[in-house]
């Protein structure tokens, strides 16, 4: 009886004993926090572009530009500078200055304030080169706006040539800023090395 005994004890522990070290090897698993895929950015390089538009600036050598064919007003032209690795393109339009100065300045003021519904932030640069005379603002939209830069240049009496930097995909501020960082730079270097022919 007394061997019974001992062999229902030693049964009751070994089964304890591996219950507690089966529950003791239970992972405690911690959900991954929600990330964004790497970006590799490509090297900075530019080459010059000349516009059929009378105008010229130094283009990034990973973009290239589209042209777009339809023209609503006579001497505009209107192009895209296309960024393929990102998605993304900078719909350009360029207008010669008639009597038409106001309304330019206007409907670029417009075309960017569109964007402010969505916008949490928006910070104007002036830019101001009366060496190679040519002056206008970079708006910086931040948000879930469709269009985070945009901008406008002109030398006051012949030329106005308008930006925005479009993204093709959804505007999740978070996953494009690396990206629209490194563009910006590239926007920004194109208004510093604009000339009007």
């Amino acid at each position: 009886m007394l061997n019974a005994q001992r062999i229902k004890f030693c049964s009751f522990t070994l089964l304890t004993l591996v219950m507690v070290l089966f529950s003791s090897c239970e992972k405690n698993y911690v959900p991954k926090p929600h990330g964004y895929f790497r970006i590799d950015l490509p090297q900075k390089n530019y080459r010059d572009f000349e516009s059929d538009c009378p105008l010229a600036f130094e283009l990034p050598g990973y973009a290239r530009i589209e042209r777009v064919k339809q023209n609503l007003a006579k001497d505009s032209c209107w192009f895209n500078v296309y960024f393929p690795k990102f998605n993304a393109r900078v719909h350009c339009t360029y207008n010669p200055v008639g009597n038409n100065f106001g309304e330019l300045i206007h409907e670029a003021y417009d075309v960017a304030m569109t964007h402010e519904v969505k916008a949490t932030a928006m910070k104007r640069t002036l830019i101001d080169d009366s060496k190679r005379n040519v002056f206008g603002i970079l708006y910086d939209i931040e948000g879930e706006a469709a269009s985070q830069l945009q901008f406008f240049l002109t030398d006051s009496t012949d030329h106005f040539f308008r930006g925005a930097l479009y993204f093709f995909n959804r505007p999740n501020p978070d996953s494009i800023a690396p990206v629209l960082s490194f563009l910006r730079e590239d926007i920004i270097h194109l208004t510093e090395t604009l000339n009007w022919k």
